[in-house]
Order: structure tokens, then C-alpha cells, then sequence
């Protein structure tokens, strides 16, 4: 019965992108310089 779960967030992501999709040889959105794959895309 409203509650404050925000229906955008699920349960474990960090990270919510607001741009669009990263390719997987993009670097990740986080901030860490890494490759997405290897990063928050792993």
C-alpha cells in the first residue's frame, strides 16, 4: 500500500543509466575507466 519503492529501481543495480544503451566496448558509464564488459557489464 504505497510504499517508496521507486517502480525505476530494482533490487541490486548500483547504477541506473538516464543515457542510452553502452556498448560493450564502450567505456562503463560508473566512472572506473574500464571497458563496460569488463566492468558493470560482466
Amino acid at each position: 500500500v504505497g510504499g517508496s519503492d521507486s517502480p525505476e529501481l530494482k533490487k541490486g543495480k548500483t547504477f541506473v543509466r538516464k543515457e542510452e544503451k553502452v556498448g560493450r566496448n564502450d567505456p562503463c558509464p560508473c566512472g572506473s575507466g574500464k571497458k563496460y564488459k569488463k566492468c558493470c557489464g560482466a
